[in-house]
């Protein structure tokens, strides 16, 4: 009996952990065009082509980030070419500098960007995946610990 509450214990604290840390996908439209609508394809093409990385261990990030604050980013450009047709390209990614808006345009000379920021595990997708409370507390429930 007490393995068993052991084990919960040590599986709730696994999952306190990864719930402080946010998972966001990174990606660019340049080299995978799935990142221009990853809500388009199943769960299994996107585990398998399109990345989803624990920000806090993003490659990305500089030492001086508060790691406490990072959150998903999408970018979307249209990017303007003289005598061309205009481009769309979309980045996925973390963030570390919030915008007072969730999301906000930007106008340049040579692009349109729009920028949006989300707070919950893989929302920068369009489909958010969140582990809920409920869940946890049901498992600790199960468990025999609540």
């Amino acid at each position: 009996m007490h393995t068993k509450r052991f084990i919960t214990l040590i599986l709730f604290f696994i999952t306190i952990r990864n719930g402080l840390s946010i998972r966001c996908y990174e990606c660019n439209s340049a080299n995978n065009s799935m990142c221009l609508d990853p809500s388009s394809y199943d769960k299994e093409s996107l585990h398998k082509y399109l990345q989803s990385t624990n920000c806090e261990r993003s490659s990305l990030l500089t030492q001086d980030v508060d790691k406490k604050n990072l959150f998903c980013r999408k970018i979307t450009q249209t990017i303007l070419y003289k005598g061309h047709e205009p481009e769309v390209r979309v980045t996925r990614g973390c963030g570390w500098v919030k915008h007072r808006k969730d999301c906000y345009k930007a106008d340049n000379e040579d692009h349109l960007e729009t920028v949006c920021q989300c707070f919950s595990d893989d929302c920068n997708a369009g489909t958010p995946l969140t582990f809920s409370l409920l869940t946890t507390l049901s498992a600790l429930y199960v468990g025999g610990i609540v």
